[in-house]
């Protein structure tokens, strides 16, 4: 009858804990992973945006538009950038 529950207890020790450990290391790293993962992920959208180069005739339309520089200053800025 005691062999039956040593056995059991064997096991448990032998095998046991080393899947116990395994399985805790596996669940640790995929929320690791999962937290990287997702700051990446609306990261890449600004990252995006500081990559794309506007032209700068660009910008002086929309200053322009929001009425940040007169006609005669946007102008200029146009006859500027050509040459």
């Amino acid at each position: 009858m005691m062999h039956g529950w040593g056995y059991g207890m064997r096991g448990f020790f032998g095998g046991g804990m080393l899947m116990m450990g395994i399985f805790w290391i596996a669940i640790i790293a995929i929320v690791i992973y999962f937290l990287r993962n997702s700051n990446k992920s609306t990261n890449r959208v600004e990252t995006y945006r500081r990559d794309v180069k506007e032209d700068p005739v660009e910008i002086a339309k929309k200053r322009y538009a929001k009425g940040e520089i007169s006609k005669e200053e946007f102008q200029e800025i146009k006859e500027e950038l050509k040459s």
